[in-house]
């Protein structure tokens, strides 16, 4: 019944061509989950796999892209075939004391990431015009529900998707001024290898790439282009699209990732220096690249904090509109309920703690454990043919899905274990 309500309220009779340049005008959903992947978080995984490990963990970017297609190729699939968001699908089909618990924690796990990425924003202000980080971290959440409160999805998907361009200029930029053993990182982007006490490196990187916000966000987003979903055949051109936008937006993911590996591993492995945290790597680009390789990376950290602040905020909005069987919708209260609680209660606690850092980790222990509780969902309700009919998942997929998202678990896991 909720899909048909769903279905009613955003349907419209726009039936898709495939001829021509047809397909970019629906590039843009899987973008604003390719932030995600981009995140602050994922900046200080990558830079330490590259000044400590040169070109030899890349690998890891490659194995993690792969993981991240095929689980969020999977998830926007619930969304065009149901016209309901993870959120409203759990809510649909969950019996309502599971539906809550599972929906509350994911609220939980969205101030874990909005924690982080304002984080992330904050070390930036800092770098460029020594703003202390707490005071930084109000202005960024500041700068992100203004854009969210102000902007339809439409603008907001533009922004995201000027924000990764620039993010992407600045790393081609940076890989400019350095020499860059191509042929090296070309074996090292296929082989798996594990150098000696690089295992919490590679649980860091694998284990943070799949993220429980990303999740709902992506069956959420999937549905801006409000395509006829009664129809057969734009359902299934619709499926064809997602691919692609999800295929191309991760491989966008998967260019950025390598570039901060190249430049740590080109710059920081090349002279022996290791990096920890994120305001070490300006310090320390500037005497071997120059001011504006410094100025360019702090500045490109700015955008994908806020760019991954954003992000984090739709999907809280989505969480929580979709316990009460809502879509995200900016002008609903209910969206903007779940944005503001999720941007405010995470600058709560950067406030409250005693470094940025433990905030951090903190807040990936947070969804270390709440991670298993989406994934799982996500492949129930995909699996279920009362939930997707006959699109659920065959046999073979499944099996794949839960060995993924047994894999995330373990790796988040061992990684939560290496925190405590």
């Amino acid at each position: 019944m909720f899909g048909f309500i769903r279905k009613s309220l955003k349907t419209t009779r726009h039936h898709p061509r495939l001829g021509g340049l047809e397909i970019l005008k629906y590039i843009g959903p899987g973008l604003l989950v390719t932030v995600g992947f981009i995140d602050p978080g994922n900046w200080a995984s990558n830079l330490a796999a590259g000044a400590d490990y040169g070109y030899a963990l890349l690998w890891m970017v490659s194995l993690s892209t792969v993981m991240l297609i095929i689980l969020q190729h999977n998830v926007a699939h619930l969304g065009i075939v149901t016209g309901l968001c993870l959120s409203e699908a759990a809510v649909a089909y969950l019996k309502p004391r599971y539906a809550k618990l599972t929906l509350f924690s994911a609220m939980g796990a969205s101030v874990s990431t909005s924690l982080a990425e304002i984080l992330g924003g904050a070390i930036a202000l800092d770098m460029l015009f020594h703003i202390p980080v707490r005071i930084g971290a109000v202005i960024t959440c500041v700068v992100v529900v203004i854009m969210l409160f102000t902007n339809s999805y439409r603008v907001i998907e533009r922004w995201i998707i000027a924000f990764v361009s620039i993010i992407g200029l600045s790393f081609i930029y940076e890989l400019s001024l350095v020499h860059i053993e191509w042929g090296e990182a070309l074996q090292a982007w296929m082989t798996p290898s594990f150098p000696e006490g690089s295992m919490v490196v590679i649980m860091s990187v694998l284990g943070a790439v799949v993220m429980p916000h990303n999740l709902f966000l992506h069956s959420e987003v999937i549905q801006s282009r409000q395509w006829n979903l009664e129809d057969e055949a734009v359902i299934k051109k619709q499926l064809r699209y997602e691919f692609w936008d999800t295929f191309l937006s991760m491989m966008v993911g998967w260019a950025i990732n390598s570039a901060m590996i190249l430049l740590a591993a080109a710059s920081f492995f090349k002279n022996g220096t290791s990096v920890t945290e994120l305001e070490q790597a300006k310090s320390l680009l500037q005497p071997l690249l120059g001011n504006n390789a410094a100025v360019i990376f702090a500045v490109a950290l700015l955008f994908a904090g806020i760019a991954s602040t954003i992000t984090s905020g739709m999907a809280a909005g989505s969480i929580f509109a979709g316990i009460y069987r809502e879509p995200y919708d900016i002008k609903d209260s209910h969206s903007r309920w779940g944005i503001l609680i999720s941007l405010v209660l995470a600058l709560l606690i950067i406030m409250v703690v005693k470094s940025p850092f433990m905030g951090l980790i903190y807040s990936q222990m947070i969804l270390s454990i709440q991670l298993p509780v989406t994934i799982f969902l996500q492949v129930y309700l995909t699996s279920s043919g009362k939930v997707m009919g006959k699109y659920k998942n065959k046999a073979s997929t499944r099996w794949v899905l839960y060995i993924l998202g047994g894999i995330v678990t373990l790796l988040n896991i061992m990684l939560l274990i290496s925190f405590i």
